[in-house]
């Protein structure tokens, strides 16, 4: 509004107005009259562009539309099951449970196998462990990334499959 008193003329657009040059005075009236804002679109063009409209509702709407948006992207929420290269049997079954039910509330997988100090001579059986993990959870995800070492950890992750 400030930028407006500066310059005598305005383009003028919006609904129910016929698009041209108008002086501050003759543009203000207007809005005025049709109950709505005078609002820059473009203060560097010569003369500077102004459109007539709601501000406060065009405010609502873009507001309304990012919550629309906003609702309709998903999180991707990446859950980690942690093995040691000898994980007995129990511990592994177990973990297995949970990774189970990880995928099917939709949650990517991350299973690693951490090597902690000489242990990083069973890299087989961490290898055979991610491999086993990933055919037994065949059925309810799909994996994504086969095993690879990373300094002292063996990853591995596996996607949940879409539901029907």
């Amino acid at each position: 509004m400030n930028n407006l008193i500066r310059v005598p003329e305005v383009r003028l657009v919006g609904e129910n107005i016929e698009p041209g040059v108008y002086k501050i005075a003759e543009a203000l009236r207007l809005a005025e009259e049709q109950e709505v804002d005078l609002v820059e679109i473009s203060p560097n063009a010569e003369p500077p562009v102004c459109k007539l409209m709601d501000y406060g509702k065009f405010l609502y709407q873009q507001k309304k539309r990012e919550k629309e948006l906003k609702a309709k992207s998903t999180q991707i929420v990446i859950k980690e099951i942690r093995f040691g290269p000898q994980t007995d049997e129990h511990d592994y079954e177990f973990k297995k449970k949970n990774a189970i039910k990880f995928l099917q509330d939709g949650a990517k997988l991350k299973a690693f196998v951490f090597f902690k100090g000489r242990s990083i001579i069973y890299k087989e059986q961490g290898q055979i462990l991610l491999l086993r993990l990933a055919q037994e959870l065949e059925e309810f995800g799909k994996v994504e990334a086969m095993p690879v070492l990373e300094g002292k950890r063996m990853i591995m992750y596996i996607a949940p499959k879409k539901k029907k």
